[in-house]
């Protein structure tokens, strides 16, 4: 085994640069003494020969630390670098001249690294190009959308040896691969006063001991790491443990290396500022290369200015939202006038209808509902608003609110406006059950009898149903914008002609928290009046109804890797708790 002197001296005569042991040194920061010593014992032991060449006996000691193969990671969804994102995996925008990961893999070849496998996932047809350009090997990760990039080194531990890990988004200015490495090293550069990043705990030797995520004038981990074999199989081994607990989904994977820093070896290598970029937003990259918004293959962008009548360069601070079930959107400025873009989500083509809801917008601004609608393609499904600023979501708990928010459906119920389109709860979640089927999702244990019951409340609600009106049919807190006395109503995509108890049963089936007697006792804030004995039961039977028709659509959702969390559980409750109450109050018999 080589100690690390004798390892820079064979891997330098390997390069056959020609460098003296004073350079040698000079380019790895280690003393020139301990250099030239170390080269004296090579060519002593007959590792080198008279002209610094690697003797057969030198290669045949080097050839362990051989790097054998990297692993490209570009399974994320990049959801920080919306609205682009939305369009092509941040690894395929061209920086420079050079798309990043076509950059990545020559800098790899380059350095002598042919065996070069990229686990994908979000547009994994985005990357398939690269098996016959480029002759790499693809890994499909399927689990891209719940968990974090782990699971990718997970998806890829049949290549794991003397492995360089790579994130796919990243430009470095220069080559930092080399064909041969010591031992396991994360590469790191140094940050002045605080950080959000990690800094690094390091002992004397300069091995990772821990971390400081409240860290001062430290280094932190960017850029490439190497795996050597031991780290490799010590790893998996950890992972193997960890990657079931549900705390594990969101981990990076340098994370669970950080948690485990006592049962691994690795090293830090540092770069100097400059050589590792780093593209969170793409105001981070547009600094970096300025020609990049002006000529990234964007049709958002061109939708944008072409609906705004602005210039590329008008457009700035764009910053993207989480928030939404359905869609992914992207709030920008255009010359100080802040807008949002709507892009459609993964599989909402097959359970919204984009034609309805531009419809529904329309004539929702006409009657002053939602005048925050700018323009949306029916046939595409985005759309472009305006933002308002200083607003909250609807306060379920503020009568004031509440009245103001039930006397909007009011308005909307009675207009006398009508929709080519109908929507029903029942016949709609149906559909999506059979959708579920279709594609083996694993129902639970007890869906087709809550599916049975449901059928029975929804014909008695039928029963005694009126004319179908235009309704919502997403009429719930988060979709209402609340600023002092001002309130917005926004999101129109399941807008159609229906029952208009329908809105009612979102408003309390989505969130409120509303007992059963409590759902009743907002009513009269929606008919101006008491309410009858009929009118009650069929909106209480609405609410059971819609909390099933979105359960059902939760788990299509999860079917299509968008899971929404604990709201699958809170329809889940309406269905069954305002299921029980109908079922009372219609005295149905089961």
């Amino acid at each position: 085994m080589l100690d690390r002197y004798q390892f820079e001296v064979l891997r330098e005569c390997a390069k056959e640069s020609g460098k003296t042991p004073r350079e040698i040194a000079a380019g790895s920061a280690i003393s020139p003494d301990s250099i030239i010593a170390a080269h004296r014992e090579m060519a002593d032991g007959g590792y080198i020969d008279e002209n610094d060449r690697l003797t057969e006996k030198g290669w045949t000691v080097l050839s362990p630390y051989k790097v054998d193969n990297a692993v490209i990671l570009a399974a994320g969804m990049a959801t920080r670098f919306a609205p682009l994102s939305f369009e092509r995996p941040k690894a395929m925008f061209e920086v420079r001249g050079e798309i990043l990961i076509e950059r990545l893999i020559r800098q790899l070849r380059e350095a002598g690294v042919n065996d070069i496998s990229v686990v994908v996932g979000y547009m994994k047809e985005s990357f398939f190009y690269l098996e016959d350009e480029f002759g790499v090997k693809i890994i499909v990760n399927n689990e891209y959308a719940n968990r974090n990039n782990h699971s990718s080194v997970w998806c890829a531990r049949e290549s794991l040896r003397n492995t360089y890990i790579v994130s796919s988004d990243q430009y470095f200015a220069c080559n930092l691969f080399e064909e041969y490495c010591f031992t396991s090293t994360c590469s790191a550069m140094f940050s002045e006063g605080r950080t959000d990043e990690q800094v690094l705990v390091l002992d004397d030797e300069g091995v990772i001991i821990g971390s400081d995520k409240s860290g001062v004038n430290g280094y932190y981990m960017q850029g490439p790491a190497y795996f050597d074999r031991e780290f490799s199989q010590r790893y998996l081994e950890i992972l193997a443990r960890e990657y079931d607990k549900p705390e594990t989904a969101n981990k990076l994977w340098e994370q669970v290396f950080v948690e485990h820093v006592d049962e691994l070896h690795m090293a830090m290598r540092v770069f100097e500022p400059g050589s590792i970029n780093k593209f969170d937003y793409i105001t981070d990259l547009a600094a970096f290369d300025r020609d990049f918004f002006t000529n990234v293959d964007s049709r958002i962008l061109d939708n944008i200015c072409n609906t705004l009548e602005c210039t590329r360069e008008d457009i700035t601070e764009v910053v993207p939202i989480k928030a939404g079930l359905t869609n992914l959107s992207t709030l920008f400025a255009v010359n100080g006038e802040k807008f949002i873009y709507r892009h459609p989500g993964n599989g909402t083509e097959e359970i919204v209808n984009r034609e309805a809801e531009a419809l529904a917008l329309t004539i929702a601004r006409d009657l002053g509902l939602d005048d925050t609608f700018i323009y949306e393609d029916s046939a595409e499904g985005w759309k472009i608003s305006r933002y308002i600023e200083g607003c909250s979501e609807l306060d379920y708990g503020n009568k004031e609110q509440v009245e103001r928010a039930l006397q909007m459906a009011r308005v909307l119920h009675t207009s006398g406006k009508t929709s080519p389109w109908s929507f029903d709860f029942y016949d709609e979640g149906i559909k999506i059950a059979e959708t579920l089927r279709e594609i083996n999702y694993p129902l639970p244990k007890d869906f087709d009898a809550l599916r049975e019951r449901m059928s029975v409340v929804s014909r008695n609600m039928r029963a005694e149903t009126g004319e179908p009106v235009l309704c919502h049919n997403d009429f719930y807190g988060p979709n209402f914008l609340v600023r002092g006395h001002e309130m917005w109503l926004i999101d129109w995509e399941y807008a159609a002609m229906g029952d208009p108890a329908c809105d009612i049963g979102n408003f309390v089936a989505q969130g409120s928290g509303y007992s059963v007697e409590e759902a009743i006792g907002i009513l009269p804030l929606y008919y101006g009046r008491d309410v009858t004995a009929s009118e009650a039961r069929h909106c209480v039977a609405a609410v059971a109804v819609v909390g099933w028709y979105w359960y059902v659509w939760a788990m299509y959702k999860e079917a299509m890797g968008n899971p929404v969390g604990e709201w699958l559980y809170v329809w889940y409750r309406a269905a069954r708790q305002f299921g029980d109450a109908a079922e009372e109050l219609y005295a149905i018999d089961l």
